[in-house]
């Protein structure tokens, strides 16, 4: 006769359970430890990326400050019982203001569209516009950032903006052409600094600030 296997003993439940909550704390801290080694690189990396794109619009300033709209005027520093909108100061080398950079985000065809605009409120006109952040269409609606022509359009715009079929600008500073097949991405462009600057536009042509 063949003999019965050996009957192997069942490890008990708790065990298993102790193992797993060991193996979730473990992972759990690794994470931890990850995010907090990676933190200071990946705020480094945004904090140039900002630069750049601050560097890019307002035409190259010798420096820039951060300001804050709170209550229809600039503020040197954010209010403590409430969020304020930032937007980013730039100087020349006389320390005379060159416009003001300002990070604006609203709907477009795919997903959500970040961008930083440039604005001189002494003459009410654009200095330049930079996406910072968009899922459009590859080939299509990723164009508001890869075409030249398009972005060159807005650096001396004057708002409010509107979006005509490419070739209809012509002298008008308000008209912006828009790329023929990506029209709803270029019109979320135009949209996204009109809305920024009927929102804090007479704040950026106040020109006070609170100290």
């Amino acid at each position: 006769m063949t003999a019965p296997p050996p009957i192997r003993p069942v490890a008990p439940a708790w065990r298993l359970v102790a193992t797993l909550s060991g193996a979730g704390m473990l992972a759990g801290l690794l994470l931890v430890l990850v995010h907090q080694a990676t933190q200071p690189a990946i705020q480094a990396h945004r904090a140039e990326r900002l630069r750049r794109a601050i560097q890019e619009v307002l035409g190259g300033p010798e420096r820039y400050e951060e300001r804050f709209v709170v209550n229809g005027v600039l503020a040197s520093e954010p209010p403590a019982d409430a969020e304020a909108e930032t937007v980013y100061l730039g100087f020349d080398e006389s320390g005379e203001p060159l416009g003001v950079a300002v990070v604006a985000a609203e709907p477009g065809y795919q997903d959500v569209v970040r961008l930083m605009f440039g604005y001189d409120p002494r003459r009410d006109v654009l200095l330049g516009m930079k996406v910072l952040e968009s899922r459009e269409t590859p080939g299509l609606g990723d164009k508001i950032e890869k075409d030249l022509t398009f972005v060159a359009q807005f650096a001396g715009a004057q708002p409010p903006l509107e979006g005509v079929k490419a070739g209809q600008s012509g002298d008008d500073p308000s008209r912006i052409d828009m790329i023929t097949g990506a029209t709803i991405s270029s019109r979320a462009v135009i949209r996204i600094i009109d809305h920024a600057l009927e929102r804090i536009g007479p704040a950026l042509r106040g020109g006070g600030s609170t100290p």
